[in-house]
């Protein structure tokens, strides 16, 4: 990343990060960072939100107005903050525990309300700061601290529960296309209503090596393989896309906002 944009949208004392090497949270982050310079967006008027989790993390080390919130409230906090001030472009950071266990209820709220929030998911089918526990996105049959012979949970398709919820805007991208996060990330950003991005991350010291997934390289070669477009995907019976990750657009509608419909309904009094 340019020297610049580092001085121009990090928190520089507070770097170096404290993610593990090969962790794929740094390249989410700058996707984010990249998106919102490419849009042109005014600092002053972002507010980044974020609850418990390595991916969390990522709001300290971002020179916005940010808010650390607890765990799985990150959603929460951010309705109020865009009831308070509709004007602010609201980005919530948030992982596949924080999001979708503790904090799946905002979640669905949150995309059934279709507020304009953009919440942008690091899924790395862990729990990486609190010791290796298996989460909502973790595949049946891999192993966590709290899964030794393996889960037997069916996993969670993030996005497939957020469109169903009522989310106007929902892509996903891996962390082996970053362009394709900074896409997602502006049209979610752009969207009026509630946008979802899932970024499929990497977790190489948890859940790598408990699950004997190799290095960093080869999680990522792993991802570049599975990775199908949803163009692609679309020509394909369900055999053939057994195990591929479906990247891109994957939905986009068009909803009254919640804070508008709000506003409306205070003036109609």
């Amino acid at each position: 990343m340019p020297s610049q944009i580092v001085d121009d949208y990090f928190r520089t004392n507070s770097l170096p990060h404290i993610w593990c090497p090969g962790c794929g949270n740094g390249i989410v982050t700058r996707s984010i960072v990249k998106a919102i310079d490419n849009l042109k967006l005014d600092r002053d008027k972002i507010c980044i939100v974020s609850g418990i989790g390595c991916s969390s993390r990522a709001s300290g080390y971002l020179d916005f107005n940010t808010l650390h919130t607890t765990h799985g409230r990150a959603l929460a906090f951010a309705t109020g903050i865009k009831m308070a001030n509709p004007n602010l472009d609201v980005i919530v950071i948030t992982g596949d525990g924080d999001s979708a266990a503790i904090g799946g209820n905002h979640l669905i709220h949150a995309a059934r309300r279709n507020i304009d929030i953009t919440t942008i998911v690091y899924n790395n089918n862990i729990y990486g700061m609190t010791g290796g526990q298996y989460s909502p996105t973790t595949p049946r049959g891999d192993k966590g601290t709290t899964a030794p012979y393996g889960n037997i949970d069916t996993q969670f398709d993030l996005c497939d529960l957020t469109t169903s919820a009522g989310a106007t805007y929902v892509g996903r991208s891996t962390v082996f296309n970053p362009k394709l996060i900074v896409k997602l990330i502006e049209e979610g950003i752009k969207n009026k209503g509630f946008s979802f991005i899932e970024t499929v991350t990497i977790c190489p010291t948890y859940y790598g090596r408990k699950n004997k997934k190799g290095n960093a390289v080869d999680m990522m070669k792993f991802l570049r393989d599975q990775s199908i477009s949803i163009n692609a995907a679309k020509k394909l019976d369900e055999d053939k896309l057994k195990g591929k990750i479906i990247v891109g657009e994957l939905h986009k509608s068009i909803r009254p906002e919640y804070t508008e419909e709000y506003k409306r309904l205070v003036n109609s009094f």
